[in-house]
């Protein structure tokens, strides 16, 4: 799911990464929302915001218009940079800690949200958008352009191109691909909505601790990654025991 990154990756691991990341995302998405009132997944309507702002010369809240935008885009760019550094030094590294980082972050806020919302309710929307803006870029990275998760106006777009698109395509190989996509943007788009479903239930009983459950689903995707990386190595050993025998 994590581990097979580029041309090693097919259609089931991105499903599955997809699946995982925007269910988090849905769920951090709702969470935020109903916590601070700030979209914490996404920066289209921070930037009409923004410039509004701008427009009535109020500086101050636009400044903070332009945080959400800047921090989004500096956890991206923490986390390219991080899998840069990690392929050259240790691969297997390359997802694990900074997903690790991001469930650290959603761990924070989930203990100390609560306490924060009384101090200041920008610096949970800052944090959140960090973390999302560092799970989009690592998902991204992974799967070479193809999965994104944190926001769905471009996977609806990019749904109804293709949806329109069955209707003039007869060519069983394209119409193949594009179900294949068609396929890919229908799991993100409903695991979002059930992370953001989710998220508004149990936001209602538990407050922000409602992240304790995104930090799981993290927990649960690296754990199932290496348990899989784990049995594959034990199949292989075993093959290559069986082929030396066989001599």
């Amino acid at each position: 799911m994590f581990k097979h990154q580029g041309n090693k990756r097919n259609l089931r691991h991105n499903l599955k990464i997809a699946s995982l990341l925007s269910f988090v995302a849905g769920l951090v998405n709702v969470a935020g929302f109903l916590a601070v009132q700030k979209l914490t997944t996404n920066v289209t309507g921070h930037f009409a915001f923004l410039v509004d702002e701008i427009f009535k010369l109020n500086f101050r809240q636009g400044a903070i218009y332009f945080l959400y935008i800047f921090f989004f885009f500096l956890g991206s760019f923490f986390s390219s940079m991080l899998v840069e550094f990690l392929l050259k030094r240790n691969e297997k590294y390359s997802y694990v800690i900074p997903t690790a980082i991001e469930g650290a972050i959603l761990l924070a806020i989930a203990v100390f949200g609560e306490y924060l919302i009384i101090l200041n309710t920008n610096f949970i929307a800052y944090t959140l958008l960090f973390a999302m803006g560092l799970q989009n870029s690592l998902v991204t990275k992974i799967s070479n352009a193809t999965v994104r998760t944190t926001h769905l106006t471009g996977l609806f777009t990019d749904l109804g191109i293709e949806l329109s698109q069955l209707f003039f395509y007869r060519e069983a190989l394209l119409r193949k691909k594009l179900w294949v996509s068609i396929k890919l943007r229908m799991t993100i788009i409903s695991s979002f909505f059930a992370g953001g479903i989710t998220g508004g239930i149990f936001y209602s009983k538990m407050g922000l601790h409602v992240l304790f459950i995104a930090v799981t689903a993290l927990l649960l995707g690296l754990l199932y990654d290496r348990i899989r990386f784990n049995a594959f190595l034990l199949e292989r050993k075993y093959r290559h025991l069986i082929q030396y025998r066989g001599k």
